[in-house]
């Protein structure tokens, strides 16, 4: 059976080129076509050239896609989201808008990323199409709010919402980080100091001590404080080591799912960081949800996703209870209350938002309810980390050097007998 060389296109546009057996050109083009390769070029006429240069182009987008499988930054996502948004909304086409992104992106990956992208609306494919073949980047709530958009053809208001989705999640974000910048700055710095007091200054003082005290006792605290100086200087390395064990073990812990349930929990009810994780779970819950039905996703689907994207296992738990109650026909506010992670305040509005048929509009006014809650918190968490810290440093050098003027009194009394 002779064979026939081809470059033909695929269902998205792309070429791509090799060998086919048939009987004859007519068979040869019938069986690409069922495979969903629509043939540009068949048989003798395919010179090396021009097959050599498909092949080429077809390692170039594979790089790009390898390229392309990466991860990209929050914010270069926002922005990217944002300006499109801006483009749609003046009036210009979804591929020459992708395709001004692209030329403009300085991300590679972002950049590789927008071109396939276009490459795939103009194959044919719908935008949200496109989108899920890079869940790397664009999430599941990313894909969903756009397919309704695209169904409900208010593509243009959706990107916008994302857009302010992605800005208000980021905010939120940036805010809890800042406030975490300062608590482990000193907490790093406190470390350092007392692990150089006690692996340089203490033994120092050790050794004046014991030949100025000939023999006598140490003070109590500065024995103690000498102990911790020893093992610390001996048993460096096992501290050390023992540090990466409990590491390793923790996030072993932590990536099994009752470990990262359990993780979750402790977050929303330790002093301070607790009510700013509770805080900004609601927030992210009612933002999502309402932001997703606002778009025109069922609410079913929409629950599956802000489950999934809920960012705590605890709060995904109550949302899958929600889920199951609404397929039942239920209302949402029964499981939101028996989760007893939901305050009385949004119970109460999401109560009356399925009561007047405006849930949407209620979660999203939820959703900035917390929001302010979240900075409020954010900055009680920060005023009462600060003078903790400070006092917690002061107490721990403090504690050392005490310590190591007991045994100078001591001396001097010695001395003055």
């Amino acid at each position: 059976m002779p064979s026939f060389d081809y470059i033909a296109l695929d269902a998205r546009g792309e070429q791509t080129a090799g060998s086919i057996s048939a009987k004859d050109e007519a068979e040869a083009v019938a069986q690409l076509r069922k495979s969903g390769l629509y043939p540009t070029q068949i048989g003798a006429g395919v010179s090396g050239a021009a097959k050599r240069q498909a092949q080429k182009a077809q390692k170039q987008r594979v790089k790009a896609r390898a390229g392309a499988s990466g991860k990209v930054g929050t914010k270069t996502l926002m922005i990217f989201t944002r300006q499109l948004a801006t483009l749609v909304e003046a009036g210009l086409p979804l591929l020459r808008g992708l395709s001004v992104l692209a030329g403009q992106e300085k991300n590679r990956i972002m950049q590789s990323t927008i071109n396939q992208l276009a490459d795939s609306v103009q194959s044919g494919s719908t935008f949200s199409e496109g989108l899920g073949q890079h869940p790397k980047i664009f999430d599941k709530l990313f894909v969903n709010m756009v397919k309704a958009g695209e169904l409900g053809g208010v593509l243009e208001i959706v990107l916008s919402r994302l857009a302010e989705y992605l800005e208000k999640a980021q905010k939120l974000k940036n805010r809890i980080v800042a406030a975490m910048v300062y608590p482990i700055i000193v907490m790093v710095i406190a470390v350092g100091i007392l692990c150089f007091l006690l692996g340089f200054i203490v033994p120092k003082f050790k050794t004046i001590f014991d030949d100025m005290l000939q023999g006598r006792p140490l003070p109590g605290l500065t024995q103690f404080i000498v102990d911790i100086s020893d093992v610390v200087k001996s048993y460096w390395w096992m501290i050390l080591i023992g540090i990466v064990l409990f590491w390793g073990m923790w996030r072993l812990f932590a990536s099994s799912k009752g470990g990262r349930k359990t993780i979750d929990g402790w977050k929303m009810k330790l002093p301070g960081v607790g009510p700013v994780q509770l805080k900004s779970s609601i927030s992210r819950f009612a933002r999502t949800l309402g932001t997703l039905v606002t778009s025109g996703v069922p609410i079913l689907q929409a629950l599956n996703i802000t489950r999934d994207t809920a960012g705590n296992l605890v709060v995904a738990d109550a949302i899958e209870k929600v889920h199951e109650a609404v397929r039942e026909g239920e209302s949402v506010v029964a499981p939101l209350e028996a989760s007893r992670i939901f305050p009385p305040m949004v119970t109460s509005m999401v109560q009356v938002g399925e009561e007047t048929g405006q849930l949407p509009d209620m979660l999203l006014k939820v959703a900035d309810v917390y929001d302010d809650e979240v900075d409020n918190a954010v900055d009680a968490m920060t005023s009462m980390i600060e003078p903790v810290m400070i006092v917690f440093l002061a107490l721990v050098v403090g504690t050392i050097v005490i310590a190591l003027f007991l045994p100078m009194i001591d001396i001097l009394q010695g001395l003055q007998q």
